[in-house]
């Protein structure tokens, strides 16, 4: 029995959570994938069959689903649970390196990184896609990107930001707007401004919500979705890692300075 649970959907990548629990030694029956999939292993064992080989999978062995290359599974060892990335064919084409192995080690450094994409499933316009490109970076390798500009890129960058651009709504987005690549624009950020680019823009959202918190907004539930987080739970956890406190108590503390001042 194979469940697969959906962690975060873009038109250009999609993070699930695949849990199998069968338990037999015979092939399954032939899987032709239409993109490219990146899988990690979380937990147990299993083995994969392509026309150019057999390998025994683990969370020290991923492997990479190749558009239109038939595969094939057994579960000797019993279930596992696997993270399955799936990008879109052109995007992929765009970030990584041709002649990609079908199968890469899985050091601690890459275990990390996977970690790290899926504790930001609730940011998957910017967070997640900046481990994204963090994680296919230590595994298959991303194509090359220039500095040269870095400056005038960073600076339309923040622009876009700042003026609510419908672009910068994602880390993709953005970087098609200005004409980069992702990978690049993503490095770029902590050379120029000293903080990632996911940072910078929340930084501008946080700035916007205690804005509209001195203002007397009542309902963080709306201040979230005015302010494009995925909903009042996350708005609380990036404004607290920002500012050390919650909406909540910064609502009660303009409250309190608004009172003050009509005295």
């Amino acid at each position: 029995m194979l469940s697969v649970a959906a962690l975060a959907t873009r038109p250009d990548v999609t993070v699930s959570t695949v849990v199998c629990r069968e338990h037999h030694r015979r092939w399954s029956d032939v899987e032709v994938p239409g993109e490219h999939r990146l899988v990690l292993v979380r937990t147990g064992r299993f083995r994969r069959t392509t026309p150019h080989g057999l390998r025994d999978l683990d969370p020290t062995l991923g492997y990479v689903s190749q558009p239109g290359v038939e595969e094939r599974f057994a579960h000797p060892a019993g279930g596992d649970v696997c993270t399955t990335i799936s990008v879109a064919p052109a995007r992929w084409v765009a970030l990584c390196r041709a002649g990609v192995r079908a199968d890469f080690y899985v050091d601690a450094r890459v275990d990390l990184a996977h970690r790290r994409l899926l504790a930001a499933g609730s940011d998957p316009d910017y967070a997640l896609v900046e481990r994204l490109l963090a994680l296919l970076s230590a595994t298959v390798g991303l194509l090359p990107t220039g500095s040269t500009g870095d400056r005038a890129l960073v600076a339309a960058a923040r622009e876009a930001i700042l003026a609510d651009d419908p672009a910068a709504g994602g880390l993709f987005s953005l970087a098609d707007h200005l004409g980069v690549s992702p990978y690049r624009l993503s490095r770029s950020f902590p050379r120029e401004v000293g903080v990632s680019l996911t940072r910078y823009r929340n930084r501008v959202r946080v700035g916007r919500a205690l804005e509209r918190l001195e203002q007397g907004e009542r309902s963080l539930a709306l201040l979230a979705a005015d302010l494009g987080f995925a909903d009042q739970a996350h708005l609380t956890r990036t404004v607290r890692h920002h500012t050390g406190h919650t909406p909540g108590a910064l609502r009660q503390t303009a409250s309190a300075a608004a009172r003050s001042g009509l005295r």
